[in-house]
């Protein structure tokens, strides 16, 4: 029987990752696949369970915005837009943000930005403070299908690829958080 507060998950779920491995778990409104975003091996085999193409870039979460320090240029944004943009976290805000040179091109994909979300999810904050920095986060799903919202719809073939599941359930939203510009506001999926 899984405990009521899937803490036990945790640690097994960062020592996977930490070995290069590609995880699921919870998110705010569906369930993700993550790895360590400076693994090559680990972000490929995440794109080839779900037969996503490298060029469309990935989404990085973390548990604070200091894990995002080293990978966002900041001061490529007017001041009132990073205000807002740090401001709207933690929470289910994703945004596109100008990339420094440390984003590896397998995590921007053909984009000069990258996006990111400090979560307030309680299993994406302990996994990120777990592993000590952002992780990887795309939904659980093959590309083209819906995303799993429940832990029980996650398809049997893709969890059988996988490392590590963490325990826990969805922060209940309706719809995956939207993708918003960081420079403009403008909301890239809703």
């Amino acid at each position: 029987m899984v405990s009521s507060d899937h803490s036990d998950t945790v640690p097994a779920t960062v020592d996977a990752l930490r070995r290069g491995g590609v995880a699921a778990y919870p998110t705010e409104a569906v369930w993700g696949l993550g790895c360590d975003p400076f693994n090559e091996a680990a972000v490929m085999r995440l794109l080839t369970i779900k037969q996503r193409p490298v060029d469309k870039g990935l989404i990085l979460i973390a548990a604070d915005p200091a894990q995002l320090a080293v990978l966002v240029d900041w001061a490529a944004l007017p001041e009132d837009r990073r205000i807002a943009v740090l401001a709207s976290w933690p929470g289910p805000n994703t945004w596109t943000v100008p990339v420094t040179p440390v984003v590896p091109a397998w995590i921007r994909g053909a984009h000069a930005s990258v996006a990111v979300r400090v979560s307030d999810h309680p299993t994406v904050v302990a996994l990120c403070h777990g592993f000590g920095g952002p992780l990887v986060s795309t939904s659980a799903n093959l590309t083209g299908r819906p995303p799993a919202f429940h832990r029980d719809a996650l398809d049997p073939a893709l969890l059988a690829l996988l490392d590590a599941v963490c325990e826990g359930e969805t922060g209940g939203l309706a719809s995956p958080t939207a993708i918003r510009d960081a420079r403009t506001g403008a909301v890239l999926r809703g």
